[in-house]
């Protein structure tokens, strides 16, 4: 059997609806309707916030500006970015990110009887 997710909305309307065939329960109402207020307030910034990090990467275009039409695996393209903090994971998740939206292009090459992940530009 699944179990169904109630949320603190739902709780609260459900406090209201109960409340509401009550006499001298307006000021409880009115508590728990700022609650929701509250929960709508919290829900906008959360998304607004997420948005502002997903805009403001500025790594993004320092990783783009290291590509080249050649294929680098990530630790070359690491060594070409003069950014005290770049480290290969982060590389890596950009250059992901750059695969995504179609601007870059992600093969494998063979090193040294390894195989690597490699990028170059679309």
């Amino acid at each position: 059997m699944t179990e169904i997710k109630v949320t603190k909305r739902e709780r609260f309307n459900e406090i209201i609806d109960v409340l509401s065939g009550i006499d001298g329960t307006a000021d409880l109402v009115a508590f728990v309707e700022d609650q929701i207020a509250l929960l709508d307030r919290k829900a906008a910034k959360a998304k607004e916030t997420a948005a502002t990090k997903k805009a403001e990467d500025a790594l993004l275009p320092v990783v783009e500006a290291a590509l080249t039409d050649e294929l680098s695996t990530i630790a070359d393209i690491v060594a070409r970015i003069d950014v005290e903090d770049m480290t290969a994971a982060k590389a890596a998740s950009r250059l992901n990110k750059l695969v995504a939206s179609g601007v870059a292009v992600k093969d494998t090459v063979k090193v040294d009887k390894r195989t690597l992940v490699a990028f170059k530009l679309a």
